[in-house]
């Protein structure tokens, strides 16, 4: 008997977001992108390890991003450029 092997490909997208100054913190990025609707809700999708910075999940809701991150919530990768 075969085993049969189902597969969701899910399309990942790319968006850019730019920043004015050298640089944004995790949680200011989350709410601009629209990520998260508050400071505290940032905190909670970074706590629970559902935010990457440069392909590597991100702990550290104060950590600076600046132009040349890229920031993946889901299926979103937000490469951020400077204004």
């Amino acid at each position: 008997m075969k085993k049969v092997i189902k597969v969701k490909v899910v399309k990942k997208e790319e968006q850019v977001i730019k920043i004015d100054p050298p640089f944004i913190k995790l949680d200011a990025l989350l709410k601009l992108c629209d990520i998260a609707q508050t400071g505290g809700h940032a905190k909670i999708l970074i706590q629970d390890g559902l935010v990457e910075v440069n392909g590597e999940v991100c702990d550290q809701r104060g950590r600076k991003i600046k132009a040349g991150d890229s920031i993946r919530f889901e299926n979103t990768v937000w490469n951020v450029e400077e204004k």
